[in-house]
């Protein structure tokens, strides 16, 4: 990969408070240029079984609708990358961060944006306390992927009450299908905002409860263990071989879904159904996948597969995570 700006910001000598202002309001709007691009190159890479790409569509949810989608979460990832920086050199706590009214502004304005439905929900939940991270990481002038995600765990440790119920208001805003239902704070349930008050649950807590059926609410308790260990790695060395993002972004998320069933299809038709969706997967990249021409031909059989129950079979909890891994990968300097 070309050289980072985490690299670049470690070699450069101290600034004046004019340059330091100016170079941190850069970094918030490359940061947003940043996650806006993994949110496209994501769902541009083809074929991706069961998801929408950009040779296949479903009948509500169209490509242009995660086109439209990315370019209104830019100013929101923007934002957060701007208070993150905040953090760092006004040293602020990072209870200030407000990850759940960004994630909940950023949705109203992709839903409003397009008429295709809650096409970024988790995704965006990754990314906004991802861009609060890199804001404080990359205003340091030593700094490192290891740093980025300990920022990162200060974020999502330091969620509030209000941030749990500016996510409630999120979800009811995007109106996600494959939820489920659970006897506890369900997101469903209008009372739930309520009880998060009155019991002054935080959002890290809520995800807590929820880690064991959801993808996301999982990455966030374990700081993004799948982006970072899993993911990135397996998405970096794939770069390296086939210099091809496309064949890199379809096989990392092949690699993700092969080891972790998805949870999207886990609610909407059980855990045996994800687990083949995962076997399925690992067979693919059995065959090399999007890198060989036999791995090819099982990916769009296994595309085909995947719609015959409309979106029953869609893993699209995996798609959030490999747009935060190629995320991670940008803010790590790769340019396509």
């Amino acid at each position: 990969m070309s050289q980072t700006t985490i690299e670049i910001l470690a070699k450069a000598p101290p600034l004046a408070e004019r340059e330091l202002s100016q170079l941190t309001s850069g970094i918030a709007s490359r940061v947003s240029s940043d996650l806006e691009l993994a949110m496209l190159l994501e769902v541009s890479a083809y074929p991706k079984p069961g998801n929408v790409h950009r040779t296949r569509d479903y009948f509500d949810t169209r490509f242009e609708h995660y086109l439209a989608s990315a370019a209104a979460a830019r100013f929101y990832f923007e934002k957060a990358a701007w208070i993150g920086v905040e953090i760092a050199r006004k040293k602020k706590p990072a209870e200030s961060a407000k990850v759940g009214s960004t994630i909940r502004d950023a949705i109203i304005a992709i839903m409003q944006a397009q008429h295709g439905g809650n096409t970024s929900l988790g995704t965006v939940s990754l990314l906004v306390p991802l861009a609060v991270a890199a804001g404080m990481t990359l205003t340091r002038q030593r700094s490192s992927l290891a740093l980025l995600r300990k920022n990162l765990g200060h974020v999502l440790d330091a969620t509030t009450v209000a941030d749990a119920v500016a996510f409630y208001e999120a979800v009811a805003h995007a109106k996600p299908g494959g939820m489920g239902a659970v006897p506890y704070l369900d997101v469903k349930d209008r009372t739930s905002k309520g009880r998060i008050v009155r019991k002054e649950h935080r959002l890290l807590e809520i995800f807590r409860l929820a880690a064991d059926r959801d993808s996301i609410c999982s990455e966030w308790v374990t700081h993004y263990q799948t982006t970072f260990e899993l993911g990135y790695p397996y998405f970096a060395s794939q770069l390296t071989k086939t210099h091809d993002v496309n064949k890199s972004t379809v096989n990392t998320y092949l690699m993700i879904l092969s080891k972790i069933p998805d949870t999207l299809i886990a609610r909407k038709t059980g855990m045996q159904r994800a687990a083949w969706v995962s076997e399925r997967a690992r067979k693919v990249l059995a065959l090399g996948g999007a890198s060989t021409g036999a791995g090819r031909r099982e990916i769009e059989k296994l595309d085909e597969d995947l719609r015959i129950d409309g979106h029953m079979l869609n893993p699209g909890s995996t798609a959030d995570l490999s747009a935060c891994v190629v995320a991670l990968a940008i803010i790590s300097g790769y340019r396509p």
